[in-house]
């Protein structure tokens, strides 16, 4: 009895070790006061092609994009390794994938699973939707130890929906559950979409991460009209966010390298300079913010796949600078 007692008790710490890693949202890392975020190319194109062992230990915080929609299930969505991938990379499984995964996360680092991107899309448009994606993102999360959500959705927002499966995502998921959003610069001027989501959503939302690039010239909350390439562009749009949510929910969204968009890529000497302005009032250009913030959140980078293209040229003076804040 006292060996049937024995093996029984080791099968299930085996089956404990084995659980999927949903024990992200029971016992949440928490992210670092400031931290870099990065979007993992899940696909092929001119940037380097990673593993996830690969990435850089720059990064505190890996969006892994994209999820994909489901032809079969209208909402839900899917998410492995994509097969052009793997076959750049020698092969690599889900499995290899998931162990990544695990092993970054016990060096402290945190993943979100990105819905949408320049190509994707997620149809929110009804309740049974809805039920679908949450069911849906809610087992990729638990099979893969991701630890949250993060929403890239570019090609229109249904907010009172997507406010709705963030909610009951939560709710499934536990406070564990992180929350990030890259909206383009247009959807974050006052009555845009994403600052309705946002509001709805601020609550629960981890950090939010602007794209400043592929835009136009905008307008700053200080009423004035800047282009892309300056600090003015980004900090006096990030105001506006600021507004909003605490500083510690707001990140700087740019490019890693000139071909890692249409448009915006600066250098990193320009971000590290919004950086002070923001966290200090210092550097500044025209624009300098009425109080400092500096507990603000970070930058975030399309792609850490650029990054490691140009030898890691955009994380390593990033990092320094993050380090560098109070």
């Amino acid at each position: 009895m006292m060996r049937r007692l024995a093996t029984l008790a080791a099968a299930a710490l085996t089956a404990l070790a084995l659980a999927p890693a949903a024990t992200a949202a029971e016992a949440p890392q928490a992210l670092p006061k400031h931290q870099l975020t990065g979007y993992w190319q899940n696909f092929v194109n001119a940037a380097k092609p990673l593993k996830i062992s690969d990435i850089s230990p720059n990064y505190d915080l890996i969006a892994l994009a994209f999820a994909n929609a489901d032809p079969a299930r209208p909402g839900a969505v899917t998410f492995n390794v994509d097969p052009k991938l793997s076959e750049a990379l020698g092969g690599y499984t889900d499995e290899q994938l998931k162990s990544d995964i695990a092993a970054k996360k016990a060096e402290g680092k945190s993943f979100v699973l990105s819905i949408g991107g320049e190509l994707g899309n997620v149809d929110l448009s009804s309740p049974a939707n809805v039920t679908n994606f949450v069911d849906s993102v809610g087992k990729i999360l638990t099979d893969y130890g991701i630890d949250g959500l993060d929403i890239d959705l570019e090609h229109g927002l249904n907010v009172p929906n997507t406010t709705s499966a963030v909610q009951q995502l939560h709710a499934k998921v536990g406070d564990g559950f992180l929350l990030t959003m890259a909206p383009q610069t247009l959807d974050v001027q006052p009555g845009g979409s994403y600052m309705q989501l946002i509001n709805n959503l601020k609550d629960v939302i981890t950090v939010v991460h602007t794209q400043y690039y592929n835009s136009g010239s905008m307008n700053g909350c200080d009423g004035g009209v800047y282009s892309q390439g300056s600090v003015d562009f980004i900090t006096a749009q990030a105001c506006y966010l600021l507004e909003v949510l605490r500083p510690e929910q707001v990140s700087l969204g740019l490019p890693a390298a000139p071909s890692a968009a249409g448009s915006g890529y600066v250098d990193p000497s320009v971000i590290g300079n919004a950086l002070t302005c923001l966290t200090a009032a210092q550097g500044c250009g025209q624009y300098t913010p009425a109080q400092p913030s500096p507990a603000l959140s970070g930058v975030m980078t399309w792609s850490i796949n650029w990054d490691a293209s140009s030898g890691n040229g955009f994380s390593n003076p990033v990092r320094a600078h993050l380090d560098a804040l109070p």
